[in-house]
């Protein structure tokens, strides 16, 4: 774990504040595990909405993402970059899953199509 007060003087410079985010997990260790979700949409119309990441590895553990607090907008052949925690590290995945969500309860349900997808790893960035 980090602890933030000894990181003060490492992120405020004294000529230029500087802003630093800690993301912790509510079950133990308490880690968070980031990723970088870079999609490019096929949709010929704009979806506004929210995405849940899914990975799997072999040995069959699943492990689902935290849900963006901040909804994404996709267009037709646009990269749309999102950054997705997860409270544990799988090493060798094997299956990605998203769902795509509005969050409204009524009216259509959209489906999100997708014609590129990277999921890249911010804590091992070999992977």
């Amino acid at each position: 774990g980090y602890y933030a007060d000894r990181w003060k003087k490492l992120l405020i410079p004294k000529s230029s504040p500087t802003k630093a985010y800690f993301d912790t997990s509510d079950e133990d260790p308490f880690c968070m595990y980031n990723y970088l979700l870079d999609i490019t949409t096929w949709n010929k119309s704009i979806r506004r909405g929210f995405i849940k990441v899914k990975i799997t590895d072999y040995a069959g553990n699943t492990v689902e993402s935290e849900m963006n607090s901040e909804a994404s907008t996709f267009q037709q052949y646009k990269r749309v970059k999102i950054l997705t925690g997860f409270y544990r590290d799988l090493d060798k995945i094997s299956k990605i899953s998203l769902t795509f969500s509005t969050k409204t309860l009524i009216g259509p349900k959209h489906k999100l199509r997708i014609l590129q997808m990277r999921l890249k790893s911010l804590n091992n960035p070999e992977r």
